[in-house]
């Protein structure tokens, strides 16, 4: 352990083609014309791509690769990957390792089988990946994964990296604009950044075979809660235990070698639930990083005996799991704007800038929720354990009292005698984490960055920190098409400020965002509530939304259009695989064994019968079982029925999949749980919660 310690700062990113790297490989000019492509977009010349793609194939190679691949992200929101080998025949059987400046730059997967909305036709298979520069390629399982964006023969993104990279131009520009105004004369770029936790469950890989609803589906469809859960609070933060310790180690050992900033491990509330955060970092190599921890957390828990769940809801009863995603906006210079400066003008531009996050999120909270709607999400929200549907901002007292005091025009509330005169007073010290932490709300501001807390654990981070980035966007362009017409910045700002908050105030609540009454006090305010993915994801391309996104350069109409369907798809196919998992389960599993338990206790019903000393454990239990289990017939028949009437318009699919065969789901399942509680374990075909929680 010690000698591990010793030689992290040598073993991080031991497996990157990063910075440092391509500047000890490559020659001087090459390395510069490099770096001007990812800092002005300069295009590389061939030769340059050449030099590039020689130097990283030597590395790769080095570090034992045989294969290269275009790493992209459809919008399965998992990543996609086809591997080619360097061998190039050279004659008399022999071969070289060859790979060009070409085949770094560009690739050609068959894209007929990946998602598109209607972008284009089954028929039309061509895609194009692209390299993006400004992500490090890396060695993993052999091959040089290369990140590239991944587009339609006609140029239509087909990817989840492409809108991201728009969206944080777009915010890198007004930005800019902004800063101008303030005298920021050197920031010649602005970039978003996040940091998002990631939550999950270690079951035991024995176990997780001999349930097909977790096979299929992520989730248990069937299960009581075990007689201890989470009630006395002793796993959240508790010791690890070896085997998963050893786990955690050995994970962190694996995404430090791929340069992914893992910091933080520890328990989460349920049991058999962990988390790991990293550091934060830009939001495309965060992105990036994140489907890389996904997918070796499950690698690595198979050699350990486990399978990692990152559904957002593998168990009914206990907590699911998030990826709550810190967001904020820095300089190159190293200037984070979202924390609040020193002086007049820092504490002004600070305000500016919450100011637009704030209007952006009360304007735009459809957009942003729709962002996190998945069938798996569905579980979670507003299910007394993650934020509620309803977007609202979490300030914390210092902040929120500041914003109340700009609002009214009255002194602050520390008893100071003069009112806050934007760019003319320094601002009451306000330090990170300045409060206490607002777990209940989905935006929550936390000195220097907002957690958006919303986010599911499966899912991708590049569509809420596309809608971040480009809200962001929009609304730092609307206060410099009015500041840069300014005779009077101070004056015209201090105005500005008053009147967004003012008019905003409403999306800012601070408090319990779990309580009943919030729901009522939302809907006075006028907030959205979007219970369901079937609820939000026919605002995904509103009016509202499309000239958001068309307007900011990030999608096209036809772009955003498609992922709008697609969601809808998945949504809808994801439903079908548990309704008909559960149907095979029900009818090939649960009915038999309920059956053989049944058989069983009448034969031994009519034995004690015989020697008169039949109990009411036997009759009643027997009388119960055959109640339930013909309600379960029944329950399976209509499910089975139900399934054969989706209609076949997504939308109108997306809306019956909710209202009629998640209730068909829900009925069944109350029944077989019940019988779950009095058939003898014995005769049960799949382990039950106690076993699959606490088998660590």
């Amino acid at each position: 352990m010690k000698e591990q310690a010793t030689h992290l700062p040598e073993l991080f990113g031991s497996y990157v083609f990063n910075e440092e790297t391509m500047k000890e490989r490559l020659s001087s000019a090459s390395f510069k014309a490099w770096k001007r492509c990812i800092t002005d977009g300069s295009p590389l010349e061939l030769a340059t791509a050449n030099e590039i793609a020689e130097s990283m194939k030597q590395w790769a190679i080095e570090k034992g690769a045989t294969h290269y691949t275009h790493w992209f992200q459809p919008m399965t929101g998992v990543t996609a990957e086809k591997h080619d080998s360097f061998i190039d025949p050279v004659g008399g059987g022999k071969i070289a390792m060859d790979f060009s400046g070409k085949e770094l730059v560009r690739g050609e997967p068959d894209a007929s089988s990946f998602p598109s909305g209607g972008l284009r036709a089954t028929f039309e298979a061509r895609g194009y990946t692209a390299w993006d520069p400004t992500s490090f390629a890396f060695v993993k399982d052999n091959s040089l994964y290369i990140p590239t964006i991944f587009l339609s023969y006609s140029g239509e993104a087909l990817d989840k990296k492409t809108p991201l990279l728009r969206s944080m131009d777009a915010v890198s520009k007004q930005s800019i604009r902004i800063l101008r105004l303030f005298g920021d004369t050197e920031t010649k770029r602005v970039t978003a950044q996040c940091g998002p936790e990631q939550e999950y469950f270690l079951v035991d890989k024995k176990l997780y075979k001999e349930r097909e609803d977790l096979i299929m589906t992520g989730r248990t469809l069937f299960g009581n809660k075990p007689p201890k859960g989470q009630e006395l609070e002793d796993h959240y933060f508790g010791a690890i235990k070896p085997r998963v310790a050893a786990y955690m180690e050995d994970l962190d050992n694996e995404l430090w070698k791929l340069g992914v900033l893992s910091k933080t491990k520890h328990n989460e509330v349920a049991p058999a639930q962990h988390e790991m955060a990293p550091v934060y970092s830009d939001a495309n190599t965060a992105s990036d990083s994140n489907q890389i921890a996904m997918d070796i957390m499950k690698k690595v828990a198979d050699k350990h005996g486990f399978v990692c769940l990152l559904h957002e809801k593998p168990f009914a009863g206990v907590n699911g799991s998030g990826k709550h995603d810190n967001w904020s906006i820095g300089t190159d210079t190293g200037k984070n704007l979202l924390k609040p400066g020193s002086t007049p003008s820092q504490n002004a531009q600070f305000l500016l800038f919450l100011a637009a996050f704030v209007k952006g999120v009360d304007e735009y909270q459809d957009t942003l929720r729709c962002t996190v709607a998945s069938a798996g999400n569905d579980h979670r929200l507003g299910a007394q354990e993650a934020p509620p549907a309803i977007i609202s901002i979490f300030l914390g007292d210092e902040l929120e009292a500041v914003v109340e005091s700009i609002i009214k025009g009255t002194p602050y509330k520390d008893g100071a005698k003069k009112k806050i005169e934007i760019g003319i007073d320094v601002l009451p010290s306000i330090p990170q984490d300045n409060t206490d932490r607002n777990r209940t709300s989905p935006m929550a501001f936390t000195g220097n960055k907002f957690e958006f807390r919303m986010l599911g654990s499966a899912q991708s981070i590049s569509g809420p920190n596309i809608a971040l980035n480009t809200i962001m966007a929009q609304e730092l362009k609307e206060f410099a098409d009015k500041l840069e017409k300014s005779k009077n910045f101070n004056a015209d700002l201090q105005k500005l400020i008053k009147k967004t908050f003012t008019e905003h105030q409403r999306i800012i609540f601070n408090g319990n965002g779990y309580d009943s009454s919030w729901v009522k006090e939302a809907t006075k305010r006028g907030l959205s509530n979007l219970i369901s993915t079937a609820d939000a994801l026919p605002h995904y391309a509103d009016k509202k939304a499309v000239d958001l996104y068309v307007g900011n350069g990030v999608y096209t109409a036809g772009e955003l259009e498609a992922r709008a369907l697609i969601h809808a798809d998945t949504y809808n196919a994801k439903i079908a695989i548990e309704a008909n998992t559960m149907l095979d389960m029900i009818r090939r599993q649960i009915l038999p064994a309920v059956s053989s338990y049944a058989a069983d206790l009448c034969d031994r019903m009519a034995t004690l019968k015989a020697a008169g000393c039949v109990t009411a454990y036997e009759t009643d239990t027997s009388k119960e079982v055959a109640v339930l289990t013909d309600a379960l017939m029944k329950q399976c028949q209509k499910l089975s029925k139900d399934m054969g009437k989706v209609p076949e318009d997504p939308w109108k699919a997306l809306a019956y999949y909710h209202k009629t065969i998640i209730e068909d789901m829900k009925q069944a399942r109350e029944s077989a749980d019940a019988l779950e509680l009095l058939v003898d374990e014995q005769y049960w075909p799949f382990p039950v919660y106690s076993d699959l929680l606490f088998s660590e």
